[in-house]
């Protein structure tokens, strides 16, 4: 069991199940759509963040991605980690169909890979934060072809998918992520190995 000392923001309550498998420490769910209507709901989330700083970890599907954006604007940013799974199609165990979108949510996929998101989001697990990094900025961004350019939004979405990240993810959080899981270097690296291949 990793011990994490963020707060982590899951949807729903199967999440939460799964998460208390693997993970001691606080889950906070949002049920859906709730957390939207909810002010109860969002004082807590904002409570809990200025304590102890929260991470969201949110399924890969739009309705994922709209929970994600609502609640990580209850907070500062510097309060906000964000944990990504990647988008592997299928359907949890418990479902009779595959969701809307026909990937797997958080409650789906391997206790490795929400481990593994959690600790690229720079929680803290067992302790231990990431090491501080240079930062990547929009200007490396735009010089290495990721914004700006004609061919930006497909040279993020095979970047995205050499990561193992979401699809959908926007160009600022894949920023935000690439500066916690890389260096400038290792990213110019990647995205010239991208570029070199016959897509």
């Amino acid at each position: 069991m990793y011990k994490i000392k963020e707060t982590i923001i899951v949807e729903g309550v199967y999440d939460k199940i799964k998460l208390s498998q693997l993970i001691d420490g606080v889950i906070f769910v949002t049920n859906g759509f709730t957390v939207f209507k909810n002010p109860d709901m969002q004082n807590t989330i904002r409570e809990l963040g200025k304590k102890t700083g929260i991470v969201i970890l949110t399924d890969s599907d739009s309705a994922g991605f709209k929970i994600r954006n609502f609640v990580k604007q209850l907070l500062p940013s510097e309060l906000v980690k964000h944990a990504y799974i990647p988008d592997i199609p299928g359907k949890e165990k418990r479902k009779r169909i595959a969701g809307k979108e026909g990937i797997l949510g958080v409650e789906g996929v391997s206790d490795e890979l929400i481990i593994e998101a959690l600790k690229r989001s720079g929680a803290t697990v067992d302790g231990e934060t990431q090491e501080k990094r240079q930062a990547v900025t929009k200007a490396d961004m735009y010089r290495l072809g990721l914004s700006g350019g004609n061919d930006s939004a497909k040279l993020r979405e095979w970047l995205t998918e050499e990561m193992g990240l979401p699809y959908k993810i926007s160009a600022n959080m894949l920023l935000d992520v690439i500066n916690r899981l890389t260096t400038l270097d290792k990213l110019c690296e990647l995205v010239q190995n991208i570029k070199a291949r016959d897509r």
